[in-house]
C-alpha cells in the first residue's frame, strides 16, 4: 500500500460484464465520430481513414498496456493509478487531477451540445436550462447506482451500435453497386483530386483530430472495478479494441468517402447525414439527431461516473479531500458525484455568458491533457514491466507486444502528436494552455507534498 493511502470502503460490485462491455463499446463511439469526423474529412480527403487507422493503433497500444498491467496487478482500481505504481505518487496526483479536470470540462461541452440539439425540437424552452436539466437527470442516475450508470450506458451504447452496423450494411450497399442507380462508387476515392489531395502531411494532421475522438475506452478501466470480474473485463477488452476500432470507427468512415464525393462534406454536419440523404433514406435529419443525442447523453452519463470514480480513489490517497471518499448505503461516492455536478455547472454558465473568453480557456486548457496521461500509463508499463523481470515475477496471461520496442514506439508516436499539435496553428492554443494545466498541477502536488506532517 502507497504510504499516503487510508484505508477506504469499497466501491460496489454491481457492474455485470454486459455492462462492461458496452461500457467499452461506447466509449469509442462518440458524437465526435458522428458530427466531428467531418471537420477532419474536409481537411484531409479520402485519406482520412489512413489518419483513423495511425491514431486508432496508438489508442490500441495503450489500452494493450493498460491491459498488461491490469492483468498484473488486480488491486489497482483506475487506469490512473497505474501511474501511482509505476512512477510514483506524485504521478499519481499530477495524472489523477488532470483526468478528472478533463472530463469535469466534458460536462458542460456535452451538456450544452445535448440543449442545443433538444432546442432544435422545443424552441421554446432556452438551452441553458434545458442543459442544466441533462445534469440533473444524469446527476441522479449516478447517485442511484453503478448499477444504474451501466445500465443507462448500456442501452445508449446499444443504440449508438445498432445505428452504426445499420449504416455499415447500408452504405455498403450502396457502395457496392447493389442500390445505387449509377453502380459501385469506388471511384469517389480518387476521383476529386485523388486520394491524397493534401499530401501525406494532411494525414499526420488528421490524427491530431481523429485521436481525440477514438479516446474514451480507458474509461472500462474504471468501470471494471464495480464489477465481479474486474481483471476478466479488462483482459477483454485488451483481446477486442482492435476490431471494435476497426468496424465501427475505421470501416463506417472508410465507406463515408467512398459513398459521397468528400469535397460534399461540408465541416460541423454529420458525414453520415449526407451519406444517408445521398441514398435518399427518410427522415435522415431527425433519425440521426436522435442518434447523436443518445451520443451526448451518453458521453454525458460517463463523465459523470469517472469524475466521481477518480476524485474518490484521489480522497483515498489524500490527494483530495477525505470527505469525497464516503459511499453511501449503495456503495455510491455521493460527495463526489456531486463535486462534478457543480464543477459542470459553474463550467456550463461560463460557457453561457462567456463562450469565447472564460469557457474557450478552459476547453483549451484540456485540449491535450490525454496525450500527457496516455505518456504516463506507457512509461509506467515499462517501468512496472522492468520491475517484474529483476524479481522474475512469471508473465501476465496479457503482455504489450514486443516489449519494449512497441512501448518506445508509442511514446514517440504520443510525442509526435505534441510535436503537431504545437505546430498547428488550430491546436497551439490548445498545446501551451494544457501545458500551462500540467504545470499547474505540478505545482499543486509540490504545496500539497510540503504541507503534510510526516506520518
Amino acid at each position: 500500500m502507497q504510504e499516503s493511502q487510508v484505508a477506504t470502503p469499497q466501491l460496489s460490485q454491481t457492474l455485470q460484464s454486459r455492462h462492461v462491455s458496452m461500457i467499452s463499446v461506447g466509449g469509442m463511439i462518440g458524437a465526435g465520430l458522428f458530427v466531428s469526423s467531418s471537420a477532419a474529412i474536409a481537411a484531409t480527403g479520402p485519406a482520412i481513414v489512413l489518419s483513423f487507422m495511425l491514431a486508432g493503433g496508438i489508442i490500441l497500444l495503450v489500452m494493450r498496456m493498460l491491459a498488461e498491467m491490469a492483468v498484473a496487478l488486480p488491486g489497482v482500481r483506475s487506469f490512473t493509478e497505474f501511474t501511482r505504481a509505476g512512477l510514483g505518487n506524485g504521478a499519481g496526483f499530477v495524472i489523477g487531477w488532470l483526468y478528472w479536470y478533463f472530463w469535469v470540462i466534458v460536462v458542460p461541452v456535452e451538456a450544452i451540445a445535448g440543449a442545443n440539439l433538444l432546442h432544435d425540437w422545443f424552441p421554446i424552452a432556452p438551452p441553458l436550462l434545458m442543459g442544466i436539466a441533462l445534469m440533473m437527470v444524469m446527476t441522479g442516475v449516478n447517485l442511484m447506482s453503478a448499477r444504474s450508470y451501466g445500465e443507462f450506458e448500456f442501452w445508449f451504447a446499444s443504440i449508438k451500435v445498432a445505428a452504426i452496423i445499420v449504416f455499415i450494411c447500408l452504405a455498403a450497399s450502396f457502395v457496392f453497386g447493389f442500390t445505387s442507380p449509377t453502380g459501385s462508387t469506388w471511384s469517389n476515392l480518387t476521383a476529386h483530386r485523388g486520394f491524397l489531395p493534401f499530401g501525406p502531411q494532411a494525414v499526420l494532421a488528421g490524427v491530431i483530430t481523429v485521436f481525440f475522438s477514438l479516446t474514451g475506452a480507458e474509461i472500462t478501466m474504471i468501470a471494471a472495478a464495480e464489477s465481479a470480474e474486474p481483471t476478466k473485463a479488462v483482459a477483454q477488452l485488451g483481446k477486442t479494441v482492435l476490431g471494435r476500432i476497426m468496424m465501427f470507427d475505421v470501416l463506417s468512415i472508410f465507406l463515408i468517402v467512398s459513398a459521397v464525393p468528400w469535397t460534399d462534406v461540408q465541416s460541423g454536419k454529420s458525414p453520415f447525414a449526407l451519406v444517408l440523404n445521398h441514398m435518399h433514406i427518410p427522415y435522415v435529419e431527425d433519425g440521426m439527431k436522435i442518434i447523436i443525442l443518445t451520443a451526448v447523453l451518453s458521453c454525458l452519463n460517463s463523465a459523470f461516473y469517472v469524475c466521481s470514480r477518480v476524485i474518490f480513489l484521489l480522497a483515498s490517497h489524500r490527494d483530495a479531500p477525505a470527505g469525497l471518499a464516503k459511499l453511501n448505503a449503495r456503495g455510491v461516492p455521493t460527495r463526489s458525484v456531486m463535486l462534478g455536478t457543480i464543477a459542470g455547472l459553474l463550467g456550463l454558465i461560463a460557457q453561457y455568458f462567456y463562450p469565447e473568453t472564460v469557457f474557450s480557456f478552459l476547453v483549451d486548457a484540456s485540449g491535450a491533457l490525454l496525450v500527457f496521461i496516455y505518456i504516463a500509463v506507457a512509461l509506467s508499463q515499462i517501468r512496472l514491466r522492468r520491475a517484474r523481470e529483476r524479481l522474475g515475477t512469471p508473465e501476465p496471461s496479457i503482455t504489450m507486444w514486443f516489449f519494449p520496442w512497441l512501448s518506445y514506439f508509442t511514446i514517440a508516436a504520443l510525442l509526435a502528436v505534441l510535436a503537431a499539435m504545437a505546430l498547428t496553428p488550430s491546436h497551439v492554443r490548445e498545446f501551451w494552455s494544457s501545458i500551462g494545466t500540467l504545470l499547474f498541477a505540478i505545482t499543486m502536488y509540490q504545496l500539497v507534498r510540503n504541507s503534510r506532517k510526516p506520518a
